[in-house]
């Protein structure tokens, strides 16, 4: 049951006196919207609702099921004034709770961490055989879509550039096509993958470039990205800003 199920429960439980005299009681069904209070008051329960949606999501995620119906007795209890906990107790277990996920999310961390180095290497590996792939020095990986005609940029220089992300497999975490705008930014600002390899481009070309998580992010997570991720991305340089080039 996800978050909308989680809210839709919560809901009903509002509409719920603390004796249950559900014949007199509308369903979640029946709830007017008619009035700006009962909007408020109807949002106020999604709100509420889609929050302990997502704590609950993010715990099993983890693999800690808490029973759903005891969540809802708890908010059904707590709006009664009638909770079978004293507020110390509440405040222990919950310590303790938050303690066990943040235990659980740093192991599955460092699981996924150790799973995506050694998947990255052994794509970057057969990526390496392949024909019109260049292994450079440092371990990054291209291969040339485009060849441009124009300058190539320095590290100090700011770009230009069209570019769509990707997971190795083949999740889209980023993409400036979808923005509906070039990105611009200095060369030196940006992962060292990044800074090394549009350094290889001229203007005009269009690249993909398999980047090892160390020229990446390493150890961060961000988004969809996680721990040593190998990244993809095709980049296309539009331009050095300052040269005159086209785009």
């Amino acid at each position: 049951m996800k978050k909308t199920a989680i809210a839709a429960l919560v809901l009903s439980a509002l509409t719920l006196t603390a004796c249950q005299q559900e014949q007199t009681q509308p369903t979640a069904q029946e709830v007017k919207l008619e009035s700006q209070e009962q909007q408020q008051a109807y949002g106020l329960g999604v709100s509420v609702g889609q929050f302990i949606g997502q704590k609950l999501d993010m715990q099993e995620d983890v693999s800690i099921m808490l029973d759903r119906e005891l969540v809802i007795q708890g908010f059904k209890d707590a709006l009664g004034g009638d909770s079978k906990l004293e507020q110390q107790q509440i405040q222990t277990v919950l310590t303790a709770l938050d303690a066990l996920v943040n235990e659980k999310q740093q192991a599955k961390q460092e699981e996924m961490a150790a799973s995506n180095i050694e998947t990255g290497k052994a794509f970057l590996a057969e990526n390496a055989k392949r024909e019109g792939v260049t292994v450079t020095e440092s371990g990054l990986q291209y291969e040339v879509l485009t060849q441009g005609e124009g300058a190539s940029p320095k590290a100090e220089d700011t770009v230009r550039v069209h570019y769509q992300g990707n997971l190795l497999d083949g999740t889209e975490f980023d993409s400036s096509y979808k923005r509906g705008e070039p990105a611009v930014f200095p060369l030196n600002r940006v992962i060292s993958g990044w800074t090394e390899g549009v350094q290889l481009m001229k203007v005009g070309s269009k690249f993909k470039f398999f980047i090892p998580s160390e020229l990446a992010y390493g150890k961060r997570s961000t988004g969809a990205i996680t721990p040593n991720s190998t990244l993809v991305f095709e980049v296309e340089l539009l331009g050095i800003e300052g040269e005159g080039e086209a785009q």
